[in-house]
């Protein structure tokens, strides 16, 4: 039984948006953490220096501190999904009834394909019902749609997936699956990162806007840090 004390803290749940190019702005769907993982690993590399023309890939101009562009960072974590709670109520929650957590392992999987018509996933879907013409799009040009990996306020970050593993466990009478684990790693994308066409400029600011937030952020994290080493270096001194 959930806590009814008022004074207990609301907890926050992590989740990934996608945002669908459609009509005139680019519409939302919001895919949120059945259950907020336990660890989030970030892999943050360093850009390697320029190559030159001499020996040792570096021209006697360029220091060997040299980095052309900010590091880059992935994001690694492990999703776990559960029908169980869902099948307790059938009458509020249909569709579990019937396809168990398929439907939400699909919505993650559609986070990885690119949009053929051009329109999104709301634009596909409408065309395949007969109801528009598909946009053609030559296929150098399909990009997948723009996500953000939301962890809480301070980090709403534009990805790319990179790898996604799903590991089904526990099966319906129909053989979808009761229970998932689903093993994921994300690209962030920096200022520029995200292609910008006529079709998704709204998008690529959006990305770009959204990586300029997290790196002030963390800018400003790393002023108050520098902060609290004076004040411990302070008070080491014998005065």
């Amino acid at each position: 039984m959930s806590s009814t004390n008022p004074l207990s803290p609301k907890l926050l749940k992590g989740a990934l948006v996608k945002l669908d190019t459609f009509l005139v702005v680019p519409v939302p769907q919001v895919i949120i953490f059945q259950y907020n993982p336990q660890t989030v690993t970030r892999t943050i590399t360093p850009a390697a220096a320029a190559a030159g023309g001499e020996a040792g890939g570096r021209s006697s101009s360029t220091p060997s501190t040299a980095q052309p562009q900010p590091p880059s960072e992935s994001i690694s974590l492990s999703l776990e999904l559960d029908a169980t709670d869902h099948l307790e109520k059938p009458e509020s929650h249909p569709v579990t009834m019937l396809t168990g957590v398929a439907d939400r392992i699909a919505a993650l999987e559609m986070l990885l394909y690119p949009n053929t018509s051009g329109q999104g996933l709301l634009g596909d879907l409408v065309t395949s019902l007969g109801f528009g013409d598909a946009l053609p799009t030559p296929p150098e040009r399909l990009t997948v749609p723009l996500t953000f990996f939301v962890w809480g306020p301070g980090r709403i970050l534009p990805v790319r997936l990179t790898t996604f593993t799903v590991e089904e466990q526990e099966f319906m009478t129909t053989l979808y699956p009761l229970r998932a684990k689903i093993t994921m790693a994300m690209q962030i994308l920096r200022e520029g990162d995200y292609p910008a066409d006529s079709t998704n400029q709204l998008s690529a600011d959006m990305a770009d806007l959204a990586w300029k937030f997290y790196r002030t952020q963390q800018q400003v994290l790393a002023l108050a840090n520098a902060a609290n080493s004076v004040e411990s270096i302070l008070g080491m001194l014998p005065i």
